[in-house]
């Protein structure tokens, strides 16, 4: 007969019962769990043993949703425990016990998952040797997602994250693990050498490796593919990059691979695919992965294959139709054009279809109406044109219709009303059109998410009686002509995100809004004509609202304890909190640029310890800089301040582990010198401190800076040489980084280093591995604050609102530098602008410059340049600015048409040759051989956005301005005449 439970296995579990609260909730009452009563036969306990000791081997108490204070160490006596499952209990975010796991010894399955504990994972559980499974994960959900936005739910509050610094030394000792489970454990410390951490432990026999949303970056090892045993492996929702391991095809065992929603690029090996044994790869959503689909045999095991919103291309195969037990299919097609193959409608099983890709054109399939299983369809990013049938409405099994960023349109067919069981429709940016009746939607019971944006619908209220309206969660209806503000609205009390951004709508936000969005967590209300918030408070729990583009005045609504977000941007605020360590203590992003506020930035700003991005430029704040504003934050990486009325110095005392990356103090009076502390912040990239009075020589000890590309120092009060002055600084000037420098109207002087230019070796070589435009990415609402910089380019003062990695100027104009413009020059390849007029250069203009084949604007007036213009630069294609009047030159002008403008040669007595008046006859002059290219007409554009070559997409027609200057040393006038370089 086996023993009863022993007296201390029981006791230990009473106390382990008194620790919990039986709720509402709860699925357990542990109502068996009686003194005097054998516990091997209580509610989920099992005692065992070969002789039936009494001692509890297994406790399985998962998804009891009991509440806790703490895991109980009263636990920690059942020393007999092989198996302890505690998931979807709450421990309201109490982190684990940091000793008594060590005693389970015998311990082979560790279940605590969605059990809402937070903090490290305690050392004892490295040392439970017999662990076959360990399972520490949060359950994440998906909310809400499309190509900009990311929105996960977990089952816990999402500031609980149980954390792991060192995966290597967790799975050390743990020899016989089979299954590790670590969803949402925050893995970020581990770096990038995560992969090779854990492949470099013993754990030979593992099988399941899940690391779903842990906060990992860096690349996928290819030794992690030597755990031969490994069956599944789920990296989804990280920040992993590089290419997709080759070695993963040589798994045999492999069954699942999830790599979704990452940064991984290259090349995905098709071997992979080919492997027979698999049943899901799962690669959506990681952009910069190529590669083509496999032809399919009958005898595959694939039940998901997604491959959408990844560069894949090539002809989708239509042995496709093969794939018989596919439950989910996602395809896609860049730069192959092709219709979907017809075999897909032969696959009925399919619950999940999705298609995306520029190349994949005609219209929706007939054949889709076979496909009656089908949960979620999504079309996105695509080129499928033409209206949205009506067959669509035969999909009764649909809770996801999501069609867009496509071209469809025509209006919103009356069948889709028919998808009764639909949660989340996205028609968004298309061209659908007609008037909309937003109550229409309200036929559909379950639809929580709606998202109509983007197109060319007019959106009206229609009735709002219904009570379906109660449901909505989430409603997008930007650009979609709204005049008013929507009465349904008053009835949507579940309302989680809501976006009104880019209407008409003008008016006060009505006083019941706030009453009603108890629960609201994301308000756009951007570029419309608001002009009033009513209530002058924002709910509990809002967590981020967008404000800007509007007409509001007064002061900035007083924040809720939890924003993270607020953008308060070109509006006509007149003041803002002022006590932010009661107001703003948890705000991360505050933007209140271009608007009416006055007076001194409030010390008490500081208090906002979470501040990751503030934005106050174009406004007329007075006063000193708070030092602590910058001289006590860590987490403070994009401080903008330009264009305000600020005076006094610049705080000296940075600390170390600063966290700047860009910094702007542009049009304001600042005074004084340059911190010299700033050589802290070894994250800057961009530092702005133009049009103000700083008076300091050159700061060659920025170079020490790894990642700084922008340096803007223009219309200061600088003096002494530029780049390394003594021989003992010759390798302490070397900015390697820069993009762009600005040294203009300064005192600076002296002659210009010719091997210092040889250390830009970022505008010699473009990087591969680099984002178009400067910008910082914030992961929380998925944000991207574009950097700024305001310089002088092609003559005109510009202010960047986006810094393409493309533009690459040298502007060392308005200065009093001698000497001769250096040769090496020449060898920044990828340089755009070159602005060195007004100061006092003598020799010729140097042949190399020629080699510049990017150059659209070069500027060399009002200096003491001799000799004859270079032949090499009539080879300058993209040249649109050219500027050399003022000079000493001589001879003829080479031929070429960006060389044509006679306003380009003014002052230059011994110029001829088109396109001046003057002939060069009876004169012995080399001309350059005249270009191919048909002349062409030349306008001076300001390019300002996206693109390559002549200039950027974005295109302002200006003028070029006036600007006269008299020069006492010669008393030689320069000047701009407005014309349109014609």
């Amino acid at each position: 007969m086996p023993l009863p439970c022993l007296p201390d296995q029981a006791a230990a579990l009473l106390r382990l019962k008194r620790s919990f609260t039986i709720t509402n909730d709860s699925e357990c009452t542990l109502a068996s769990w009686r003194a005097g009563t054998d516990c091997c036969r209580w509610e989920g306990v099992r005692c065992g043993g070969a002789n039936g000791d009494g001692r509890v081997r297994s406790l399985d108490l998962a998804r009891c949703f009991l509440e806790s204070a703490a895991i109980d160490p009263a636990l920690f006596d059942l020393t007999s425990l092989r198996y302890l499952n505690l998931a979807h209990n709450d421990f309201n975010g109490s982190e684990l016990p940091s000793t008594g796991f060590e005693r389970l010894k015998h311990l082979a399955h560790l279940n605590l998952s969605d059990a809402s504990i937070q903090g490290k994972i305690p050392v004892g559980i490295r040392h439970l040797t017999n662990l076959v499974s360990l399972d520490l994960s949060t359950t994440v959900y998906l909310l809400d997602q499309d190509d900009l936005f990311l929105s996960f739910g977990t089952w816990s509050n999402p500031s609980w994250w149980v954390v792991e610094p060192n995966i290597g030394s967790l799975v050390a000792n743990l020899s016989s693990l089979r299954e590790l489970y670590l969803g949402r454990v925050d893995l970020s410390d581990n770096g990038e050498d995560w992969c090779t951490a854990l492949t470099n432990s013993s754990t030979p026999q593992l099988q399941v490796l899940s690391l779903r949303h842990c906060r990992l970056f860096g690349p996928i090892c290819t030794s992690l593919s030597s755990t031969h045993s490994l069956t599944e492996i789920n990296l989804q929702y990280n920040g992993l990059y590089g290419p997709v391991p080759d070695s993963f095809a040589d798994l045999h065992f492999l069954r699942v691979l999830d790599l979704a929603d990452n940064d991984l690029e290259g090349l995905f090996p098709k071997r992979i695919l080919q492997n027979r044994n698999l049943t899901t790869v799962h690669i959506s959503y990681n952009t910069n992965i190529y590669g083509s689909l496999p032809n399919f045999s009958p005898d595959s095991s694939l039940t998901t294959l997604i491959v959408s919103s990844t560069n894949f291309s090539g002809p989708i195969p239509s042995s496709i139709g093969n794939l018989k037990s596919l439950n989910e299919l996602g395809v896609a097609s860049n730069d192959f054009r092709q219709e979907l193959p017809s075999s897909i409608g032969q696959l009925t099983s399919l619950k999940l279809l999705e298609a995306t890709g520029a190349a994949i054109v005609g219209t929706i399939p007939s054949w889709i109406a076979n496909l009656t299983s089908l949960v979620l369809l999504r079309f996105s990013n695509c080129g499928l044109s033409g209206p949205i049938p009506s067959s669509i409405g035969n999909l009764k099994n649909l809770t996801r219709l999501e069609l867009y960023r496509c071209n469809f349109y025509g209006t919103i067919s009356p069948h889709i009303f028919n998808l009764t069981h639909l949660k989340v429709m996205y028609l968004h940016s298309n061209n659908l059109t007609g008037t909309v009746e937003l109550s229409s939607f309200w036929k559909l019971p379950h639809l929580f998410s709606l998202n109509l944006s983007g197109n060319r619908l007019t959106i009206v209220d229609g009735d709002v009686s219904s009570s379906h309206v109660n449901n909505m969660n989430i409603l997008r209806l930007a650009s979609c002509n709204m005049s008013k503000f929507p009465d349904a609205l008053r009835h949507m009390s579940f309302i989680q995100y809501l976006d009104l951004s880019d209407n008409k709508i003008p008016g006060a936000i009505p006083q019941w809004a706030w009453e009603t969005w108890s629960q609201l967590v994301l308000l756009n209300i951007s570029h419309n004509k608001f002009s009033s918030v009513l209530g002058n408070a924002l709910p509990v729990d809002i967590e981020s609202v967008d404000l800007s583009f509007n007409q509001f005045e007064g002061p900035i609504p007083t924040p809720a304890p939890d924003l993270a977000s607020l953008d308060c941007s070109n509006n006509q605020f007149s003041s803002m909190p002022f006590n932010f360590s009661y107001q703003l203590s948890g705000i991360c992003y505050f933007m209140a640029s271009r608007n009416n506020l006055s007076g001194e930035i409030p010390s008490s700003i500081c208090d906002a310890r979470s501040l990751v991005l503030l934005d106050l430029s174009y406004n007329n704040l007075s006063g000193s800089i708070p030092s602590c504003l910058i001289e006590n934050t860590n987490s403070l990486s994009a401080l903008n301040l330009e264009g305000n009325q600020l005076t006094g110095k610049l705080p000296h005392n940075i600390k170390k582990g600063c966290a700047f990356e860009e910094l702007d103090f542009s049009k304001n009076s600042i005074e004084g010198q340059l911190p010299r502390s700033l050589v802290e912040c070894r994250d800057l990239q961009v530092f702005d401190i133009g049009d103000n009075q700083i008076s300091d020589t050159f700061p060659c000890w920025m170079s020490v800076l790894p990642k700084l590309q922008v340096l803007v120092l223009k219309s200061n009060k600088f003096f002494g040489m530029v780049g390394p002055s003594v021989l003992g600084e010759q390798n302490n000037c070397d900015f390697m980084k820069l993009r762009i420098l600005s040294l203009a109207s300064n005192s600076f002087s002296g002659t210009l280093p010719i091997k210092w230019f040889k250390t830009f070796k970022s505008m010699m070589v473009k990087s591969s591995d680099e984002s178009l435009s400067m910008e910082n990415q914030y992961s929380r609402f998925s944000r991207t604050y574009q950097f700024t910089a305001a310089i002088t380019y092609k003559g005109h003062d510009v202010t960047f609102s986006k810094i393409l990695r493309t533009l690459v100027t040298i502007d060392v104009s308005d200065n009093a530098l001698n000497g001769t413009i250096p040769k090496s020059i020449g060898e920044l390849a990828l340089l755009r602008g070159l602005n060195m007029s007004h100061n006092t250069l003598t020799g010729p203009i140097p042949s190399q410059l020629g080699a510049l084949q990017e150059l659209e604007s070069l500027d060399l007036s009002s200096n003491d340049l001799s000799g004859e213009i270079p032949q090499e630069l009539a080879q300058l294609h993209f040249l649109s600015v050219l500027n050399l009047s003022y000079n000493a030159l001589v001879g003829r002008i080479p031929d070429s048409p960006q060389l044509s403008n006679n306003l380009s040669y003014l002052g230059n007595i011994g110029l001829c040759g088109f396109p001046l008046s003057k002939e060069c006859s009876n004169m012995t002059m080399l001309s350059s051989h005249p270009s191919e290219e048909k002349h062409v007409d030349v306008i001076l554009f300001l390019f300002v956005g996206l693109g390559v070559g002549i200039g950027f997409a974005v295109i302002i027609v200006v003028t070029w301005g006036i600007r006269i200057k008299k020069r006492s040393q010669d008393n030689r006038f320069s000047f701009w005449k407005k014309v349109l370089c014609m």
